[in-house]
This record gives structure tokens, C-alpha cells and sequence, in this order.
């Protein structure tokens, strides 16, 4: 329902107002990402990097980074990674994940979060 709510948010704010080109802000392509992951059961976070095209585990879920994108004026700013998760051989999650607003297209797994935290640029 929250899923469905952001995207016709979203949505609706890219119908009404457009960006033209000079709005648009160039992305560079990072070598790959940083993501975090939470057990919300007992607390526990790890970190995994992962490079642009591969895959790795987070607490028992197969996750695969395809790319890792950044403002090219700003390495620091905001990363956005486009994710393929699963547990088990079930799909849980594909998409763009951003990193300053990891609720925005989040994960909904009944015991684990994962969030990208920032992009690997050198």
C-alpha cells in the first residue's frame, strides 16, 4: 500500500512538472556499492560491497547489484543502485534504491531490511 502511495507520488510529480535538461543533474557510474543490511529481529547490521554486475549475501538473501549510479558534480552526494534481492529463489525486491530516502523504494521483507548506503568511486 506505501509502495503503491510513493509510486503514484512520484508519479504524478514527474507528470506535472518535467525537467528539461538543464535541470537534470549528470550521473556518473561507481564501480559498485556499499549496502547495508538489518536483522530486525535481534538488531544485528552487516555491510557488504559489491561490485557493479555481482551478486553476495546478506543474512541468508541473495542480493545482486546491477550498477551504482552518483551526481557527477558531487561523489559524496546521493547514490542510487538499481537491486535484485531474493530469498530462497523467491523475488523480493527489484529496482532503484536511493540512498538518502531508503523508505522512498524499500525492501518489504517481514524480518530483514537492505539499504544502499553509498556508491564505490574509486
Amino acid at each position: 500500500m506505501i509502495k503503491a502511495l510513493a509510486v503514484a507520488v512520484i508519479t504524478a510529480l514527474s507528470l506535472a512538472s518535467p525537467l528539461s535538461a538543464q535541470d537534470r543533474v549528470p550521473a556518473s557510474v561507481g564501480q559498485g556499492a556499499v549496502l547495508r543490511g538489518l536483522d530486525k529481529v535481534n538488531g544485528q547490521t552487516v555491510d557488504i560491497e559489491l561490485k557493479n554486475g555481482s551478486s553476495g549475501e546478506v543474512f541468508g538473501l541473495d542480493v545482486a547489484l546491477a550498477e551504482c549510479r552518483f551526481p557527477t558534480e558531487n561523489p559524496t552526494g546521493d547514490a542510487f543502485a538499481y537491486v535484485t534481492i531474493s530469498d530462497h529463489g523467491q523475488p523480493q525486491f527489484e529496482g532503484w534504491m536511493i540512498a538518502s530516502a531508503p523508505a522512498l523504494n524499500a525492501l518489504d521483507h517481514p524480518r530483514y531490511d537492505v539499504w544502499v548506503l553509498r556508491c564505490i568511486t574509486s
